[in-house]
This record gives C-alpha cells, sequence and structure tokens, in this order.
C-alpha cells in the first residue's frame, strides 16, 4: 500500500520542512545518487539507502551541533539494533533526492530515527523506513541515552 503523498512546506529554517498532509516536522537534506549506488537493472540497490538513512541522520545531528564524532568521544555509541524499509518508487543514476528524517521513538536505552526519501524533481516517495539504536558505552555494554541527545528529542519540533 503505498503512502499519503508527502507535501513538503518550508519553515523558517531551511533545513526542516512540514508535511501539510500530517503536520509532521521532518530535517531535510539533499543527495544526488552515484553510478556505483545503482544495480544491474540500473535503479538504486535496495541496501544503499540505508546509506542514505545515515547520511540523513548524520546530517539531523550535524545540523543540531551533536555531530556522531561528538557523541563518540563523551563515551557513546548508537549501534543500530533493527531497521524497515518500504520501497515505493526507484531512484536511477544521478537523481537528485530529499533524505527527510526525524527523531522518533525513545525508551531508556533506545531510540529511533524515521526516514521518508523522495524524488526532488516530481516529490514522488522512493522510500521510507527507520533505524532503531541501543546506547551502548565504549565496552558495548547497555547504558541510558545520553543527555544532548534526550534534549534533541524533547525539542525537536513535532508540528
Amino acid at each position: 500500500m503505498r503512502p499519503k503523498p508527502f507535501i513538503p512546506e518550508c519553515l523558517d529554517n531551511p533545513s526542516f520542512v512540514r508535511d501539510k498532509n500530517s503536520g509532521t516536522v521532518w530535517h531535510r537534506c539533499e543527495l544526488r545518487t552515484l553510478y556505483v549506488d545503482t544495480d544491474r537493472s540500473q535503479v538504486v540497490y535496495h541496501a544503499n539507502y540505508l546509506k542514505y538513512f545515515e547520511f540523513g541522520r548524520a546530517s539531523l545531528m550535524r545540523d543540531a551541533s551533536y555531530p556522531y564524532k561528538k557523541i563518540e568521544e563523551s563515551g557513546y555509541i548508537y549501534p543500530i539494533i533493527k531497521t524497515e524499509l518500504n520501497y515505493y518508487s526507484p531512484l536511477f543514476y544521478d537523481d537528485l533526492m530529499y533524505i527527510h528524517t526525524r527523531p522518533a521513538g525513545l525508551e531508556l536505552v533506545k531510540l529511533q530515527f524515521d526516514y521518508l526519501i523522495t524524488r526532488a524533481d516530481n516529490g514522488d516517495i522512493a522510500c521510507t523506513g527507520f533505524t532503531r539504536h541501543c546506547a551502548v558505552n565504549s565496552k558495548g555494554i547497555p547504558v541510558e541515552i545520553d543527555a544532548k541527545t534526550l534534549r534533541l528529542w524533547r525539542e525537536f519540533p513535532d508540528s
């Protein structure tokens, strides 16, 4: 089943958009597909969408002034423990895409990012999904989510 159309509305900060259908606010960055991202059928290989999710997640954290490098320097690591991807419309070589990312679920030691990737030329949804992460220390032991990350989840606009 196809999702409802995503209709982005620019906000005061150009890195954020609001979906007119749901009212949800997303961080937005753009990326162009590379030839190496495609497979023999000339579409973006399915696993590369996880790489695009990472690009969106890293862009969001960098724009929030808390890049992963700083997170790791403070003693926290957030490995992925679960992913979900839903494909709707293929991307091809040299397509410009918008990667929309937002903080989602939050638990004591787990957090989730949601993603929505659209084609820049026509707004069609290419892929949706999420990544779930567990906070661990440098020894790989689960720990509570760090205060700066908690603040990002609490301060990210709901609508």
